[in-house]
């Protein structure tokens, strides 16, 4: 496997690279995850180097450093749109005033035109529902973007972290009402976050959906630090601690496994990088693991991964670690459905 072994993008016919990349670190505004974000110039730098490496996918999304990841894209992109899968989002609130989010059409017509600006190019390749809205029918979401691919503003549409039953619902409406119907679905798969491996990616096989697998380190815990005998935890503990608190059950379990993982990548005389991200690319599943740089040198490190193949002998070693199916913590899925989260929805 390689950069050079294109796949195809669900039943779109589209070639895509086997990594895609992933933006959320770049842009110094607010919105993007904790840490200190990539500026634009170190930005641009990454996304040339990708592509002249082969990368030929990129997904980035409106909410990122509230549209500043968007403008590096469009930037770094002059001249070189038309050899680029570009892919963004729409969902996340991009002003204090709250009506400028969420999945309706008063909202989707305004955040297309912001993101079409942004990214300096007159088409989006993929445009995603970033997260269900359950404020919205989803007949009206996907009438707008049926009416977006008429219009020309985009080609094909996806979700992101959707469920099962909103996968099929989306497919069912769209079908019965004579619609195009969604293309592709982004979700994390990772060596720890497996979950999606019980019903999402085979709906996704099922309706020939393009999937781009997000979080193939599982939010730094497949990095290397994540260890028994590393040490002091990394920074994330402390910004992120209903995600990265190693003292509950769940997350004690989850420490146990990424230190097996390690060692199983130790003996196999490769990184845990390599064997993270190499595992992800396996699923039949999934068209593109998205990656996420923060730097030309992390870059490096997942374009070697990404020639790493695993056989058999190793999966089956991965499956005893980590039994397919598995997720540790339930926010690892991506997002909590408001009736498990909400007390007053389970118990109205």
């Amino acid at each position: 496997m390689g950069l050079s072994e294109l796949r195809v993008f669900g039943r779109s016919g589209t070639p895509i690279s086997p990594l895609t990349l992933g933006t959320m670190n770049f842009g110094e505004g607010t919105g993007g995850p904790p840490g200190a974000p990539t500026g634009a110039d170190d930005a641009i730098r990454i996304i040339h180097a990708a592509l002249d490496a082969g990368i030929t996918a990129i997904d980035t999304a409106d909410v990122y450093s509230q549209g500043e990841s968007e403008q590096v894209v469009g930037r770094a992109l002059r001249g070189r749109r038309d050899d680029v899968f570009l892919a963004t989002k729409f969902h996340g609130q991009m002003s204090p005033n709250p009506a400028h989010s969420g999945n309706s059409r008063r909202w989707i017509t305004q955040a297309v035109e912001g993101s079409l600006r942004r990214l300096q190019t007159d088409r989006i390749d993929l445009y995603q529902a970033h997260r269900p809205d359950y404020n919205t029918d989803v007949l009206e979401t996907i009438t707008t973007l049926n009416d977006l691919i008429r219009q020309g503003k985009i080609l094909y549409y996806g979700t992101s972290v959707f469920t099962p039953a909103q996968l099929v619902e989306a497919q069912w409406l769209a079908t019965t009402n004579h619609l195009i119907p969604p293309l592709g679905n982004q979700v994390p798969y990772s060596l720890l976050v497996r979950g999606n491996e019980r019903d999402v990616l085979p709906i996704a096989q099922q309706y020939g959906l393009g999937v781009l697998a997000y979080g193939p380190l599982a939010g730094g815990w497949l990095s290397g630090s994540f260890v028994l005998d590393s040490g002091k935890p990394p920074t994330r503990v402390h910004t992120l601690p209903g995600r990265y608190d190693i003292s509950g059950p769940s997350s004690e379990r989850k420490l146990l496994a990424a230190d097996s993982l390690a060692r199983l990548a130790d003996k196999l005389e490769i990184s845990l990088v390599d064997l993270a991200v190499g595992f992800a690319l396996t699923h039949p599943a999934v068209s593109s693991v998205i990656i996420g740089p923060r730097s030309e040198e992390h870059l490096q490190a997942y374009l070697r991964a990404a020639d790493v193949q695993l056989g058999e002998t190793v999966l089956d070693a991965i499956d005893e670690l980590v039994p397919p199916g598995t997720n540790f913590v339930e926010r690892d899925a991506g997002a909590i459905v408001p009736s498990i989260e909400f007390a007053e929805l389970r118990r109205r």
